[in-house]
Parts: structure tokens; sequence; C-alpha cells
């Protein structure tokens, strides 16, 4: 069986946004389903400021989404996101080379 090759950059925009205390609490409360901001700030307990800086790294590595209902903005996890983040951990835990599951850096393979 034959793997596509990891995106190294998705992969690493993926794991920086949940290397993060804040944010991984963040994707765990929205497992449960959608939030208003207002509700992830009294639950975490964070400056306003620095709750926005956290979803905007969310949001951009694109495992969480925002919609806007009046002046408030509530948050959710997308769909599969996380489904990436584990099949990225499989890939990586996987024997590579061995059976044809190389990991591509710089279009060279580890054997």
């Amino acid at each position: 069986m034959t793997t596509v090759p990891l995106d190294l950059s998705r992969s690493t925009s993926i794991f920086h946004a949940l290397s993060d205390e804040t944010r991984l609490a963040v994707v765990q409360m929205l497992g449960e389903g959608e939030r208003c901001v207002c509700d992830l700030q009294a639950a975490l307990d964070v400056a306003q400021s620095r709750l926005s800086f956290h979803l905007k790294v969310l949001k951009e590595a694109g495992l969480v989404s925002d919609r806007k209902d009046g002046r408030w903005s509530y948050y959710t996890l997308v769909p599969d996101a996380l489904t990436e983040a584990h099949d990225i951990v499989h890939a990586l835990a996987s024997p590579r080379c061995a059976d044809a599951r190389a990991l591509t850096v710089l279009g060279r393979c580890c054997g």
C-alpha cells in the first residue's frame, strides 16, 4: 500500500496551532459544539486580545471556522480537521521506505 507524501508545510501549520495549551483547550471545548467567543473567553479566563490571537492561529491552520451573528462571533471545529492531524501522526509513525511509505523531504526518499 502506498501513501501520499506528507505536505510538510500543512503539517507544520496544524501542529503549530495545536502546540499551545490555550489553543488545545479551545479545540477541546469546540469538540462539544459551536461556542460564542464570549463563552470561550469566560471559560478560559483569558483577555479578549489574547483569545483573538489564538483563534486566528487555529483558523489560519484550518482547524476552526467562525461565523458572525450581529456583534458576536461563533467558532466551530472544521469537520475532519482533527482527522487530518491524526492521519499525519499515523503517517509519521508508520515504517518508511521499507514498504514504499516514504516521507519525502525536498524531493528525496530516506532510502
